[in-house]
C-alpha cells in the first residue's frame, strides 16, 4: 500500500491510466518529457498550515532528473488526513491570485508564473481496512501552462491517484 503501482494508461502507456485506488501513482507530460511517480520518491505530501493546503507531487522528469510540483490554495480547516474528503469533486483554478504553483529542480524552487491551470480532486474517499480508516484516496487530474524563462511551457494531462495517511499529512 505504500508502493507506486504504474499501470498503463491504454491511450499513452508512458503515463499512468486514472485510477481511483490509491496506487500512489501520478504521471503528467511535462513538454515532450515526461512526469512521473518513483517508487525511489515519495510520490506526495500534504501540508495545512494558515488555511492554507499545500498538495505536492515528487517524482522523475525523464529518467534522472527529479523535480516536486507543489500546489498551494486555500482551504477550509482540517485537522487531520480523514478530513482531505473534504477535496470530493473539488476543482482548483490555479491562476487565482490566492494560489500558487511552486517548482523544485536541480535544488532550485521557482514560483511559476502561470498562465492558466487547475487541479481537480475528482474523488476523496476514505479506505477501511478491518473497518478502521487507514488512509485517504485523492484522485483526479492537473494541468498547468506558465511562463518559463519567458517561454511558454506546460504540464499537460496529468493524473494522480494517492494514499495520504498520517505519514505523508502534516499540519501545523
Amino acid at each position: 500500500m505504500e508502493k507506486t503501482i504504474f499501470i498503463p494508461d491504454k491511450e499513452d502507456a508512458n503515463l499512468p491510466a486514472y485510477t481511483e485506488w490509491g496506487y500512489n501513482s501520478f504521471g503528467a507530460v511535462y513538454d515532450r518529457a515526461y512526469f512521473l511517480s518513483s517508487n525511489a520518491i515519495v510520490p506526495c505530501k500534504v501540508t495545512y498550515n494558515n488555511n492554507l493546503l499545500q498538495f505536492s507531487l515528487s517524482g522523475r522528469v525523464g529518467y534522472y532528473r527529479e523535480m516536486t510540483l507543489f500546489f498551494t490554495f486555500p482551504f477550509a480547516q482540517i485537522f487531520g488526513y480523514k478530513d482531505l474528503v473534504q477535496l470530493n469533486n473539488v476543482k482548483i483554478d490555479l491562476s487565482a491570485n490566492d494560489c500558487t504553483v511552486k517548482m523544485l529542480q536541480d535544488g532550485t524552487e521557482t514560483t511559476l508564473h502561470l498562465l492558466s491551470g487547475e487541479l481537480y480532486f475528482k474523488r476523496a474517499q476514505l479506505l477501511r481496512i478491518d473497518e478502521e480508516v487507514n488512509r485517504v484516496i485523492l484522485s483526479g487530474t492537473f494541468d498547468v501552462r506558465f511562463l518559463q524563462n519567458n517561454l511558454p511551457a506546460n504540464i499537460s494531462n496529468g493524473r494522480f491517484d494517492m494514499g495520504i495517511n498520517e505519514a505523508v499529512f502534516y499540519s501545523y
